[in-house]
């Protein structure tokens, strides 16, 4: 048995994803690296930040190396060193989060579709936050989007979405048609609205004519 656990917690360390020290820290860091790293996809982003995150995620690996080495009691790194490395790269991790957020806003009051669902699918935007702003946004430019990746969960997760989808296309391909029947419904109500304001006008003059005309008999009456 004891032979069996010294196994186990030996092959726990041997695969173990991140470093121990300051796990709670480190993890956020590690595990998130590869989001950082793929903003780089993003040309809106890439262009103005792009060597900062290859200097980042660079910066990312030595650090987790460090973390390593402190773990296996190595004397060259120390562990106030270690934790303030991992606060600096908290700090731009926060930092790219921050730069996310705000091309995922640019890109909505944009409406850059392209953008819009590159920010969204990059992981580093709180979607849950932003859920209804996501799906409003989706079903007012679903022409110039696709539903890859956050967007195509919600739409599996709800039924409602899908229908509600479904409804949205049938409409976007009979546009011509609802817009046709639009101005069709716009002339039938002027022609009815003429028509309504002619009878009051034609009532308006027989009531007319029936009140000068009662007022001639009674004029004509006094003389008689």
């Amino acid at each position: 048995m004891y032979k069996y656990l010294l196994i186990l917690l030996f092959s726990t360390l041997l695969f173990a994803k991140n470093p121990y020290p300051f796990s709670a820290l480190g993890d956020v860091i590690y595990n998130n690296v590869n989001k950082v790293e793929n903003l780089k996809k993003i040309d809106d982003i890439s262009k103005i930040y792009g060597n900062k995150i290859d200097k980042y995620v660079g910066d990312v690996q030595k650090v987790k190396e460090e973390g390593f080495a402190l773990e296996n009691s190595s004397k060259h790194v120390s562990a106030k060193k270690y934790l303030n490395d991992l606060r600096q790269l908290a700090k731009e991790y926060d930092f790219f989060k921050r730069t996310v957020n705000t091309f995922y806003k640019k890109a909505k009051e944009k409406s850059n579709s392209k953008l819009f669902s590159q920010v969204i699918n990059s992981g580093l935007v709180d979607t849950k936050k932003h859920k209804k702003e996501i799906i409003n946004y989706y079903f007012a430019h679903q022409e110039d989007m696709n539903t890859t990746g956050i967007i195509q969960s919600y739409l599996d997760e709800d039924a409602k979405l899908r229908a509600k989808k479904e409804a949205q296309m049938r409409r976007y391909k009979s546009k011509k048609a609802r817009e046709a029947e639009r101005i069709r419904y716009l002339r039938e109500q002027d022609r009815l609205e003429k028509e309504r304001l002619e009878r009051k006008l034609q009532k308006e003059l027989k009531e007319k004519k029936e009140e000068i005309r009662k007022y001639q008999q009674k004029e004509l009456s006094k003389t008689i």
